[in-house]
């Protein structure tokens, strides 16, 4: 570029994209092939954070009952144990959510809905991408 080369005043630029909404947030999805960024879902990594807690707890005899535990955390015992389900998922699930590399559908409303109990059917489940 010379110092006389004329820079347009507009300039056109296309992206493919769409908005999907996420967690009650708008997000910027780009398309299919595309590498996208990597975006922990910090509500998601402190429930599973809480869960792991909880189940510690639990597991170590500091509290006898899932009641008693949410008596003390202040939070409803169907909700917390929603939550502890979420110690159930398998590894590669869990590490891709700490990784920021889970499916848009792995939210934290989906992931406290019923899933299979079975590590192979909650893969097909949340269709966890696990390999950026």
């Amino acid at each position: 570029m010379t110092s006389r080369t004329l820079i347009p005043d507009i300039m056109t630029l296309h992206v493919p994209f769409r908005i999907v909404k996420r967690g009650g947030r708008k997000e910027m999805q780009l398309p299919e092939g595309t590498a996208q960024p990597r975006r922990t879902d910090n509500t998601l990594v402190k429930a599973l954070a809480r869960a792991f807690r909880w189940k510690r707890l639990l597991e170590s005899g500091e509290f006898a009952t899932i009641a008693e535990l949410s008596e003390r955390e202040g939070i409803a015992p169907s909700y917390m144990t929603r939550v502890l389900r979420l110690t159930l998922l398998p590894p590669d699930i869990v590490e891709a959510i700490l990784d920021g590399k889970q499916g848009l559908e792995v939210t934290l409303a989906r992931a406290l809905e019923p899933f299979p109990m079975a590590w192979e059917e909650q893969r097909q489940h949340f269709q966890t991408v696990t390999d950026h």
